[in-house]
């Protein structure tokens, strides 16, 4: 980072975010509080992993890879998560400074940890339920205002149940109306990348006004009670909600607003 920095003789603080799988996501939350407070007018933001033989081994032992190589979300057969590589970057600016015109808003950001397990997510997903709904209350929607979830969806047995269970508290009656989908299913894991490429298609889905699909799917989980995305489709929404949550309870979500082209 410092070494970008250099190369275009910018000055600010460079603050490096690793907090597992949610790095990404938290690392634009952040960059957007920064421009809310006005502490900052523009800051780059993203996220990104490497794969190595470490990373590997460290999932293989905790058996979370899928044996069968094929990520299914929320799938009722899904046996694990496939390990993926990915970077994005965004470049959040004051509405005051902006001089090209914008993808979309970064509406609404929330974190909690939820101190259950080392690696294992909570059950109930309190501390998802908390950020879905903090970071809702910021953006001023409601769980039936939100068009689209790109779920954090890894396909491992505790996760998706974990997930699926907190959409449902969160959303109460409006659950069976909001499209919800797995892109790790079709790009793997990206691990500290994860959240910012999420959010990435979130504002791409916002702007061509698409859904992406869960693929891979031949039984539903019955924790699902959302509208599970399994084709692509076309449709009409304002704001799109994506959810990061990583090793050691950490959750993070945000919300994107959608701006006219």
């Amino acid at each position: 980072m410092n070494s970008i920095a250099d190369e275009f003789g910018w000055r600010g603080p460079v603050i490096i975010v690793s907090n597992a799988c949610a790095s990404g996501a938290n690392a634009i939350g952040w960059a957007a509080d920064m421009i809310r407070s006005g502490r900052c007018k523009r800051v780059l933001a993203g996220g990104f992993d490497a794969l190595a033989r470490l990373v590997f081994a460290g999932f293989d032992s905790l058996r979370a890879l899928a044996p069968s190589g094929i990520p299914r979300p929320f799938d009722a057969q899904r046996d694990g998560l496939a390990l993926g590589e990915g970077a994005a970057v965004m470049l959040l600016e004051a509405e005051e400074v902006r001089q090209s015109d914008a993808l979309g808003d970064v509406a609404g950001y929330s974190t909690a940890t939820d101190l259950h397990h080392l690696t294992q997510p909570d059950p109930e997903g309190k501390a998802a339920i908390r950020t879905m709904t903090s970071a809702c209350a910021q953006a001023g929607v409601s769980p039936a205002q939100i068009g689209y979830i790109n779920s954090h969806g890894t396909g491992t047995p505790f996760n998706d149940v974990a997930e699926a269970s907190a959409i449902a508290a969160w959303a109460g009656d409006a659950v069976s109306t909001i499209p919800v989908s797995s892109t790790k299913s079709a790009m793997g894991h990206l691990l500290g990348g994860a959240g910012a490429v999420e959010a990435v298609i979130c504002l791409m889905a916002l702007r061509g006004q698409w859904l992406p699909a869960s693929l891979n799917v031949r039984t539903i989980d019955p924790a699902v009670r959302f509208d599970l995305v399994q084709k692509f489709r076309q449709a009409r929404f304002e704001h799109a909600l994506t959810n990061s949550f990583g090793f050691g309870g950490t959750n993070a979500t945000l919300v994107l607003q959608r701006r006219s082209a």
